[in-house]
């Protein structure tokens, strides 16, 4: 995945470096947000590949965040995932996006698995895979 873009949002730093650490170690260019706010604005400007972002946040949360930001992607439908610690278990797909979002992760998931499922996720919207 040398060289594609993501976003990460998160209002724990702590975990947002985590985050970070895992995806930048694995050749993603990243960009971080602290909140839904600054998410939107990051988004236009950087045009990320794929989109994480923490569902609850203060202010704005992580479904009005990833609902502006598909609104805004248009056409370029990034990949949005929603990090969740309300369920726990496997990261869950849905067909049509829930919340926001078609793929919801629990936050105890390992970031290497993270960066894993991103990497899948990505692959198969290049080449089209439902």
């Amino acid at each position: 995945m040398a060289g594609e873009k993501i976003l990460l949002i998160d209002d724990n730093r702590f975990f947002l470096q985590i985050l970070q650490d895992a995806f930048s170690q694995s050749g993603f260019v990243v960009v971080t947000a602290n909140d839904g706010a600054s998410a939107v604005q990051a988004f236009q400007e950087h045009q990320p590949d794929a989109v994480i972002s923490d569902l609850v946040m203060p202010g704005k949360g992580g479904v009005s965040t990833c609902l502006e930001i598909s609104s805004l992607a248009g056409d370029r439908d990034p990949v949005l995932v929603l990090l969740t610690s309300m369920f726990k278990g496997a990261p869950h797909e849905h067909e049509s996006a829930e919340m926001g979002a078609k793929i919801h992760i629990p936050k105890s998931t390992p970031p290497l698995d993270i960066v894993i499922i991103v990497e899948q996720l990505l692959e198969r919207k290049r080449y089209r895979i439902p």
